[in-house]
């Protein structure tokens, strides 16, 4: 991963070895029209920031990208496990914000798709052999809830996607250096399978530093991905202000970046 600029985009490239078919990677904070503390480019559509300043980011996104606003697919995002398809052609895709989803997979040629995080780990996901594409949010809730390992699982049952042959990409997000969770959260993981001691580390009492990335990759590994064909930003957006929002840092007023991809 590399940063680039697109236009007035400032984000963290995602390169993936099979050609040049899609575009996609992790936005900044860079370069939009919010003020402060939503500053500047605030892409989140759930924060206190002036619905103008979200969708004149947006429409820098768009045309950054050489896309139509409304091409840019996001939906309302409530840290489940479940996942939108999107299989044909829609003639509007604004209705999708109001869908209650963490993850999008589709086939589907020139939308873009994201997720918008500040804090929790963006996840793309390509299938080079189909042409399909997908974007997971995973806080610790999807984490816990195996929301990449179902979306893997979605691509192979509805586009046949087979696991070895997907490429993944995991964005910069909270790192274990400031992730502190307490005893819900380990017994969440333990019920639900996870070898919690694997990615987290015990700080005193009933507190643990939890790595989110190190969970999601384990758990893309576990859903048939070579670990080589998945790659991690390993930046921890809490320490880097300049380039990222943080909802935990930011103690909840913050704005929200994007991790994206697009079938050209």
């Amino acid at each position: 991963m590399q940063m680039k600029r697109t236009g007035r985009i400032q984000y963290l490239q995602v390169t993936f070895e099979e050609g040049n078919r899609t575009v996609q990677g992790f936005t900044t904070r860079h370069e939009g029209v919010s003020r402060i503390p939503y500053n500047s480019l605030n892409l989140g559509t759930n924060t206190l920031d002036q619905q103008h300043n979200v969708e004149g980011n947006r429409n820098i996104m768009a045309r950054a990208f050489d896309i139509y606003p409304d091409a840019l697919v996001t939906v309302k995002q409530t840290h489940g496990d479940d996942i939108l398809v999107i299989d044909q052609e829609n003639s509007d895709f604004s209705h999708f914000l109001g869908i209650e989803a963490d993850a999008i997979i589709t086939n589907q040629p020139g939308i873009m798709i994201g997720v918008c995080v500040a804090d929790c780990a963006p996840i793309l996901l390509y299938d080079p052999a189909n042409q399909v594409i997908a974007v997971v949010h995973a806080g610790w809730q999807g984490t816990a809830n195996k929301l990449a390992a179902k979306t893997v699982a979605g691509m192979q049952s509805l586009f046949g996607s087979r696991p070895e042959d997907l490429q993944a990409a995991i964005g910069p997000c909270i790192g274990k250096c400031c992730y502190e969770v307490d005893a819900p959260v380990k017994n969440k993981f333990q019920q639900n399978g996870l070898p919690w001691e694997s990615y987290s580390h015990q700080v005193e009492g009933a507190h643990w530093q939890l790595d989110l990335a190190a969970a999601n990759l384990d758990l893309l590994v576990n859903a048939g991905i070579p670990e080589a064909r998945i790659q991690s930003a390993d930046m921890c957006v809490s320490c880097q202000r300049e380039l990222f929002f943080s909802y935990r840092r930011d103690e909840g007023e913050t704005g929200r970046q994007m991790g994206f991809i697009m079938l050209k």
